[in-house]
């Protein structure tokens, strides 16, 4: 009898045992409602020397930032342009990019609309650094301070900025110049850029009224 109760007993604790195990192998999905909203990082003033300095607007097309597609892009445009008008009164180099394959400069916001000198990459993913010259179009003329601003947040400013950190670059992101389909996605790539290794101490959060330049 005590070797059957025993074995009973370790076949409860086995089943127990999977259980727990199977339970905490959902992790983060079975906490997810129950999780906390981190502090939100700090913005900082920052002065640009805009010699070294490129701004970097990407993705902003008549597809992607619209009032019915994605209206908080489309709130963002006042910002962007005064962003872009200041970049380019310091003589400041601007380059652009386009996300939807067929298409290109001339479906870039008109308010914000490309100079012919001013290049436009073509789709590339959220990368923008995968199977381009970006890195060395830039390094060839000095730059060493990218202020990236996309759409959506949470693809192109999320992995080119951290990859710019990664490569040797300074990035700075306005974050009321980067935009997603809603705000959480904007709060997540804010949050990894401000948190992660070695990203982090090459990235400055920031807000396009408190950049000024050298």
């Amino acid at each position: 009898m005590a070797v059957r109760e025993t074995i009973v007993s370790l076949s409860v604790l086995a089943a127990l045992s999977l259980g727990q195990a199977q339970s905490r192998a959902q992790g983060v999905i079975d906490d997810w409602n129950s999780v906390n909203t981190p502090a939100a990082p700090a913005l900082k003033p920052i002065v640009v020397d805009p010699r070294t300095t490129a701004l970097l607007l990407f993705d902003f097309t008549t597809q992607t930032c619209s009032p019915d597609r994605r209206p908080r892009c489309a709130a963002s445009v006042p910002r962007l342009k005064k962003l872009l008008d200041d970049a380019r009164s310091h003589g400041m180099y601007v380059m652009y990019s386009v996300a939807i394959a067929g298409t290109g400069r001339t479906d870039i916001l008109s308010d914000i609309k490309s100079a012919d000198s001013e290049p436009v990459l073509p789709p590339l993913g959220p990368d923008k650094f995968i199977n381009s010259d970006l890195e060395k179009t830039l390094k060839d003329r000095g730059i060493i301070t990218l202020i990236l601003t996309g759409t959506a947040a949470q693809t192109t400013v999320l992995h080119t900025g951290g990859e710019a950190a990664l490569r040797g670059f300074k990035v700075i992101v306005p974050v009321d110049a980067m935009s997603s389909n809603d705000a959480f996605p904007e709060l997540y790539t804010a949050w990894h850029l401000a948190n992660s290794a070695r990203i982090m101490d090459a990235t400055t959060l920031t807000a396009v009224n408190m950049i000024s330049y050298k």
